[in-house]
């Protein structure tokens, strides 16, 4: 008798031809981000992380497609975050080099390749949520649900510290900062933590005392950064540090933190909270969703790579481990089987444990992944994870206040569309 796994299996494939190359001929995975300009931060970090899965997994035998193995190769084009590169690389990509997978960055470099992408049925990932629409069937975000994470921080906050009622918050009016300030609001709203102060600035402003010093000027007991931009998390913090200021830090993102650490001290960063932790933390021992692991991989991609680990160097792997199990489940590489299996498998293992797709309510499809997610503070100047918090556990509880903060903002799928509303402009990820 057949195993349900293995029928699913059998099933999936005779859905579509089968076109299995021979074992001498790789299977293509295209990576079009920037790895060049003003915000390569975003892409080459990703590209270094996706070489490095590459060379291990083709050292392991190659990619596993019912009996047979093929070795896979990551295809890179570089647009340059340009959307006119972006559709010429995209072109490239799907019908010259037949990929199989098409890893992205997203915002203004996927809005003009909806259709073609659409209308070609290809499997493509983005890290940015906000390009999620109905009418974006083969588009999945299973790596990051920016920013929905950010909730698992103040939770972990009220439950943790009590004492901490009075917080300032900040953010770039952009398609970054907007939702992300949204979602800090609903997050502290549910946890019954006063906002004293909001700012919100232009992405292209650089006057951080007429920022941080309202926020100061509120007396607050916890600052939060939002999703501000590297560069500018990094200034307003050193600014809060030379204005004495000695309450908590949140921010979504720190990366270069060892950098602040130095231009500040130890002791005025402690407990910084933030969202993604390195991956030599011994809590991350017990995953193994990673096809290195989690420490190997970073120990291997720190050494081949000095001076450029990021949120980026891992997310974009993230993607394709999760690839990698559907393909060998479905026994295929056709991207309309894979995407069918991604949303079959219950729960998916993504990079912090179980998962599911959600996402409806905010984007109109259920093609984002959320699942548990890592609160990282500060201790003794090293990240390290202070608790895994579930994000579907906080949405069965809030998830109307989340929508209804999203909607004040303009953020919800439909209020985007109507408005022609653009995707950020997006600057470096890494500090200056």
């Amino acid at each position: 008798m057949l195993t349900s796994s293995f029928a699913y299996r059998i099933a999936m494939s005779s859905l579509l031809p089968n076109d299995r190359v021979g074992t001498n001929e790789p299977i293509k995975i295209g990576f079009l981000a920037p790895l060049s300009g003003d915000v390569s931060s975003w892409g080459l970090p990703g590209l270094q992380g996706c070489r490095l899965w590459q060379d291990r997994l083709n050292k392991a035998g190659g990619l596993l497609v019912g009996a047979r193995r093929y070795p896979v190769e990551i295809v890179p084009f570089d647009c340059g975050y340009d959307a006119d590169r972006a559709m010429t690389g995209a072109r490239h990509l799907v019908q010259s080099e037949n990929v199989k997978l098409l890893l992205m960055l997203g915002g203004d470099t996927f809005s003009p390749l909806r259709k073609f992408l659409s209308d070609n049925k290809v499997l493509t990932s983005t890290l940015l949520p906000s390009d999620l629409s109905p009418d974006t069937r083969y588009l999945i975000a299973p790596s990051e649900v920016h920013p929905l994470y950010n909730v698992t921080g103040v939770d972990w906050l009220a439950r943790n510290h009590p004492e901490v009622r009075k917080v300032a918050l900040c953010s770039q009016t952009d398609a970054h900062g907007l939702p992300s300030i949204a979602t800090y609001r609903a997050a502290f709203e549910a946890a019954g933590i006063e906002v004293v102060k909001e700012v919100k600035y232009a992405p292209e402003e650089t006057d951080v005392a007429g920022i941080v010093q309202p926020m100061l000027d509120a007396d607050p007991q916890l600052v939060c950064w939002c999703t501000s931009y590297t560069p500018m998390v990094h200034a307003m913090t050193e600014y809060a540090f030379n204005k004495g200021y000695n309450g908590k830090i949140m921010s979504c993102t720190l990366d270069d933190y060892a950098r602040l650490v130095a231009r500040t001290s130890t002791e005025f960063m402690e407990g910084t909270i933030f969202q993604f932790p390195d991956f030599d933390d011994p809590e991350l021992a017990r995953n193994t969703s990673f096809l290195m692991r989690p420490s190997s991989f970073y120990k291997e991609y720190t050494t081949r790579y000095p001076d450029s680990w990021s949120a980026v160097s891992w997310e974009y792997v993230a993607i394709l481990d999760i690839w990698h199990a559907a393909v060998e489940k479905v026994a295929s590489v056709q991207p309309v089987s894979v995407m069918a299996t991604m949303k079959q498998m219950d729960p998916v293992t993504h990079t912090f444990g179980p998962a599911r797709w959600w996402g409806e309510s905010v984007f109109g499809i259920d093609n984002a992944l959320i699942g548990d997610w890592p609160v990282v503070t500060l201790k003794s100047g090293k990240a390290r994870i202070a608790e895994f918090v579930s994000i579907i556990d906080w949405l069965d509880k809030h998830e109307a206040l989340f929508r209804h903060h999203m909607e004040q903002e303009g953020q919800l799928w439909h209020q985007r569309a109507e408005s022609g509303h653009h995707h950020a402009q997006l600057t470096a990820r890494a500090a200056y």
